[in-house]
């Protein structure tokens, strides 16, 4: 009887941690903070910045040298910066680019339907407020095959961009 307890519990649910398995991709990975440039990827405070702006300094009293490191927020648009030694490792967000046709637009929520390579639809994300948003709407309304570009890292997707497709 105590084997059959012991081993039907799992270690896990004693300390309350539970791995889940996803697709295989980690959200970040490690990169030396010397090895970043410019209009490059990478996490500042926790959010995935494109760089605008990389610069070191000469090796101080204690011998390292750091970088200056500028970037802008891919989803809010805010300018964040860091300070790191040149020799640390700093995350860098797995960033990937996907285009979609654009089936619908929910004039009262924002949402769109997208259309997925495999005929799926995609319907989890909103029309962007600013000037790519505007200009999937006014193509959209003219009636044309809309394609959006929509970027993702660290589990958050925006559209970010758009073009007719070539077809009409």
């Amino acid at each position: 009887i105590f084997f059959r307890e012991f081993f039907s519990t799992m270690a896990d649910e004693d300390t309350g941690e539970y791995h889940v398995a996803e697709s295989g991709a980690s959200k970040t990975y490690p990169m030396q903070c010397g090895a970043l440039k410019k209009n490059g990827y990478v996490c500042i405070k926790g959010r995935p910045v494109k760089i605008v702006d990389y610069s070191t300094s000469k090796t101080g009293k204690h011998g390292h040298a750091k970088a200056h490191i500028i970037g802008i927020d891919i989803f809010t648009q805010k300018k964040l910066e860091e300070l790191c030694p040149t020799t640390h490792n700093m995350d860098v967000p797995n960033v990937t680019r996907t285009e979609y046709q654009l089936m619908d637009i929910d004039p009262d929520s924002g949402y769109v339907s997208l259309m997925t390579d495999d005929g799926g639809e995609k319907s989890d994300l909103t029309l962007p407020n600013g000037e790519v948003g505007d200009q999937v709407k006014k193509l959209f309304d003219a009636d044309k095959t809309v394609i959006v570009s929509v970027i993702s890292a660290m589990g958050e997707e925006a559209i970010v961009g758009c073009k007719v497709d070539g077809g009409d």
